[in-house]
């Protein structure tokens, strides 16, 4: 019973490992915040002791084109009329 506990542990460690190597550290990288400096959203700059930071200036540009048209769905036409006397 011990032995089943503590391989019950040891997975669930593991999984809490693999959870925080997959979602955690790559989010520590600077690559989203490049990215949104490419996009006219935010800069670099230095601060008076030579420290680097980053902040926001406006709204980030959107990939999407604005003026897509929307597509309406068609309206469905009854092609029988008894068919609507057996609802």
């Amino acid at each position: 019973m011990r032995r089943i506990f503590l391989s019950g542990i040891l997975c669930g460690v593991m999984l809490a490992a693999a959870v925080t190597f997959a979602l955690t550290i790559p989010a520590t990288n600077d690559h989203w915040r490049v990215e949104i400096v490419k996009r006219g959203g935010a800069a670099w700059y230095f601060d008076k002791n030579g420290h680097m930071g980053w902040m926001w200036t406006v709204e980030p540009i959107s990939d999407r084109d604005q003026s897509a048209p929307a597509i309406p769905p068609r309206p469905r036409r009854a092609s029988d009329p008894s068919s609507l006397e057996r609802l």
